[in-house]
């Protein structure tokens, strides 16, 4: 006598090829609908074996649901295999290419993610064989590429993931951001241009001491005491001489501005 569950297996198999051959002769929405639920176990088998990247699960599910769909619709029941050997791979074809185009922060073009991921392979497999890191030579043997081939593959590995700006990174025996690295916003042109912009209005609206205390206040950024040391005059003193002077710039300013 038969095993149950075995003979229950052996009709939902034959039960799945007549709905594939149906769908094959004729592809009706609610039918390629039903067998989407019917294999959807082969989706989650799929996407189980991607559980270890990064990616939510749900996402990894809808990826090989979507194979699913493109393996109903072009399976063949007439090539004599069994509709899983057929979905499987077509599943998994899929979830390659979704890591493979998703996984990139700065995209490269598509003949050179498939370079760098043959180069990333092969360079595992020498690791693996070798039990130490190969020469780019060696890796241009392995994947039949030339050298340079092989540098811009990893070049564009690089590419795959971004590093923070905000993360910390030995600078000096200091720990600094990485952002510090790349440069700063110079305000050196705005700071020359605000300098000629009072030099020009002040020319002949401030005395001499006036445009000397400006100068020194706002272009050697000099507090008002240390202006009063050099120029012989109380703190005070400069700060009203500060006041009278910036008022007198800025009514020159407003004058020169051009009517709107």
């Amino acid at each position: 006598m038969p095993h149950p569950r075995r003979a229950d297996t052996a009709h939902e198999r034959q039960v799945g090829d007549e709905l594939l051959e149906q769908y094959a002769r004729a592809p009706e929405p609610a039918l390629r609908g039903e067998l989407v639920e019917r294999y959807l176990p082969l989706a989650r088998f799929a996407a189980s074996r991607y559980t270890s990247s990064s990616e939510p699960y749900d996402d990894l599910l809808q990826v090989a649901s979507i194979g699913l769909i493109h393996a109903i619709d072009r399976f063949d029941p007439e090539n004599g295999a069994a509709f899983s050997s057929y979905a499987l791979p077509t599943m998994h074809g899929e979830l390659r290419r979704h890591f493979r185009d998703r996984s990139w922060t700065v995209r490269p073009p598509r003949d050179l993610q498939e370079s760098a991921l043959r180069v990333a392979r092969a360079t595992d497999v020498l690791e693996r064989r070798q039990r130490r890191s190969p020469t780019v030579e060696e890796v241009a043997d392995e994947t039949g590429f030339t050298v340079a081939g092989v540098l811009e593959a990893r070049e564009a590995l690089a590419a795959r993931h971004a590093t923070s700006l905000s993360v910390a990174v030995e600078d000096d025996g200091r720990e600094s951001e990485v952002e510090r690295r790349h440069g700063v916003i110079d305000d050196g042109y705005a700071r020359a241009e605000d300098r000629a912009t009072v030099a020009a209005l002040g020319a002949g609206a401030l005395t001499v001491r006036e445009r000397e205390i400006v100068r020194l206040r706002f272009e050697d950024d000099l507090t008002q005491s240390e202006i009063g040391a050099i120029v012989g005059l109380s703190q005070m003193h400069v700060s009203r001489v500060l006041r009278h002077a910036v008022a007198k710039l800025r009514t020159v300013a407003m004058t020169a501005a051009p009517a709107r």
